[in-house]
């Protein structure tokens, strides 16, 4: 073979990988981030089985967000299976492979720890099913989309109400959520940032969003910093037992939760917590499972569904 039939032998080679390579550059690109290709086996919602794993049940924010997602299911004909994970993160990674196994179509999670989950969110990615995951995002793996609210810009709201309320350099405490959580780090780093300069935060001490170790952590931090004026809970749970521990006390204290469940709001009317960071949890279930329906109908889904925040205190309550 001569030196110049080889030379054209080798440029048609060249071109046709090119060629190849292109067209697969092309196809990749268009399937990253894209919920609405051509992949999809397009389902009806009386025709999806829709697996959901929720942190805990003995929260009254998450029954609501069950509550959001039955509702619609019930209205669909939709069949869901839900499970509590009890804020236990090798329950809910067991619940969950639970669901692959039983081949539900799409998953709902609400995480009890960001980071814990990403094995399962992956176990999830390589048996073909979708996941999205709501109030808390996952570290790791694909996610669909993320329906939570903006934390970091609620941890602001309730930053700046304080430091109106309290004035500059008042001595606060904060209770934080389960470590891991997306939730607790970013109200956490909205708060901080917005108090920095301003507030005087004594005391940070983790209740795990609940309220017996709100009740508890709070006493330990009244008993350490006995002239502080203001409480910030991550959640209206933390904040309804910080409310037992301060009239234990008898004190004053400011307190701002944050979620805006029922029992929160109620503290709120009546003085015992001075506001709330209110969220919609039903509205956050409901919105999850409508973003599982568009999936399945080969509608593009946003990466993040924000759901709305409202701060909400005693006297917007009794006007």
């Amino acid at each position: 073979m001569n030196k110049s039939l080889k030379r054209i032998i080798a440029l048609i080679s060249v071109t046709f990988i090119a060629i190849f390579a292109l067209a697969a550059c092309g196809k990749s690109g268009l399937d990253s981030g894209d919920s609405g290709n051509s992949k999809v086996e397009k389902k009806s919602p009386k025709d999806l089985k829709v697996g959901v794993s929720l942190s805990t049940q003995s929260n009254p924010f998450f029954v609501s967000v069950k509550k959001g997602i039955q509702g619609l299911a019930d209205k669909k004909s939709t069949k869901v299976q839900i499970s509590d994970a009890q804020n236990d993160t090798a329950k809910q990674n067991n619940d969950i492979e639970d669901l692959i196994t039983k081949k539900v179509d799409v998953l709902i999670i609400n995480p009890v720890d960001s980071s814990a989950i990403t094995p399962a969110v992956k176990d999830a990615n390589d048996a073909g099913i979708p996941v999205i995951t709501v109030d808390r995002s996952a570290d790791g793996g694909k996610v669909l989309s993320l329906v939570a609210s903006n934390s970091t810009k609620g941890g602001q709201m309730a930053a700046k109400f304080m430091i109106d309320k309290l004035g500059n350099d008042a001595k606060i405490a904060e209770l934080q959520g389960i470590p891991g959580a997306s939730a607790t780090r970013e109200r956490g780093k909205g708060f901080d940032n917005a108090a920095k300069d301003k507030l005087d935060i004594v005391a940070k001490q983790t209740a795990g969003f609940d309220r017996a170790k709100g009740l508890s952590t709070t006493e330990n931090i009244l008993q350490g910093n006995s002239d502080i004026v203001g409480i910030f809970s991550q959640n209206d749970e933390m904040a309804l037992g910080a409310v037992q521990a301060v009239k234990a006390a008898g004190k004053e204290v400011t307190i701002v939760g944050f979620d805006g469940e029922d029992d929160g709001i109620k503290a709120v009317k009546s003085g015992k917590m001075a506001a709330t960071v209110a969220q919609q949890p039903e509205e956050m279930g409901r919105l999850a499972l409508q973003a599982a329906y568009d999936h399945f109908n080969g509608k593009t889904v946003k990466k993040s569904i924000e759901s709305p925040l409202k701060l909400v205190t005693t006297e917007s309550l009794n006007k």
